[in-house]
């Protein structure tokens, strides 16, 4: 894998393949990295108080025992 950072000068950009590649599938990523950024900080990170109200009573404890259940069985003995 190759990843590299650049500054382009103008609209253009040439790609030099290195020779194990050639006649592979490659995939070509291109944006501004200011847009991860700002994606980032438009999405704020959710709590489990913004979950509040969404679950019935019902569906909840089910959360609650199928949560406790994958605990235990990470928390054993092996």
């Amino acid at each position: 894998m190759i990843k590299t950072i650049v500054m382009p000068k103008n609209n253009n950009l040439q790609l030099s393949i290195p020779n194990s590649y050639i006649g592979k599938e490659i995939e070509i990523l291109l944006y501004a990295r200011e847009e991860l950024l700002e994606e980032e900080t438009a999405t704020p990170k959710k709590s489990m108080a913004d979950f509040c109200g969404i679950l019935s009573e019902n569906d909840y404890q089910s959360l609650i025992e199928h949560t406790e259940q994958a605990r235990n069985e990470w928390n054993r003995p092996i």
